[in-house]
């Protein structure tokens, strides 16, 4: 091979190697960030890895990273109410949502032992059938046979119930104001025994 030739392969080796090395280098300082942000202001609610230790406030761990994007700047825009949630992200940027998302979606979850199995049993039926008497359907056409969501729709599973609970009721009073297209028609139509019922259900999933 002659010198100008082997000159430009070992360019183009150097320049592929240069372009693979920065998304991977970039992914780490974005990792890093996130967990910077995470263990420096979600902790003090959402826990040290994604899994609060009260029911206010939501498991993160596991959850979907464009599901937890998408609410970041729904808190941020002031389309989903929260005056503390609003200070929380005020200041951060798409990418970092994103990067916090990721951080939080590789996290493994658990899931609540079961408390009321008869609760549990009627959730369950709700959950992958629905009342067709009501009209409510069943939450396993949107959110999938095991609650695990898929991107821009939540992951359920292992949830806390009361924080499902309370979200329900927001939803069914219209107090929240952002996933409401579906939810809204959904939850207005269930009574709090069905909704609690899910909730005890999901949680043990």
């Amino acid at each position: 091979m002659k010198p100008r030739a082997r000159f430009l392969s070992a360019l183009v080796v150097a320049t592929l190697g240069a372009a693979t090395v920065a998304p991977v280098a970039h992914a780490q300082a974005d990792e890093a960030r996130a967990r910077k942000i995470a263990n420096g202001v979600c902790a003090m609610c959402h826990g040290d890895n994604g899994e609060s230790t009260s029911e206010t406030f939501p498991r993160l761990a596991g959850q979907h990273a464009e599901y937890i994007t998408k609410q970041l700047k729904a808190f941020k825009s002031g389309e989903r109410k929260s005056t503390a949630m609003a200070e929380m992200v005020a200041k951060l940027t798409e990418d970092e949502m994103l990067a916090l998302g990721r951080y939080y979606e590789k996290m493994t979850p658990t899931r609540e032992s079961v408390k009321d199995t008869g609760l549990a049993a009627v959730g369950a039926y709700l959950y992958q059938n629905g009342n067709k008497f009501s009209g409510v359907p069943a939450c396993a056409s949107c959110h999938g046979p095991d609650g695990h969501g898929a991107a821009n729709l939540p992951r359920l599973a292992g949830q806390f119930p009361g924080y499902l609970f309370t979200q329900l009721k927001q939803f069914n009073k219209r107090n929240r104001t952002n996933d409401n297209v579906v939810m809204h028609t959904v939850a207005e139509k269930m009574t709090e025994l069905e909704m609690a019922a899910v909730a005890e259900y999901l949680s043990t999933k």
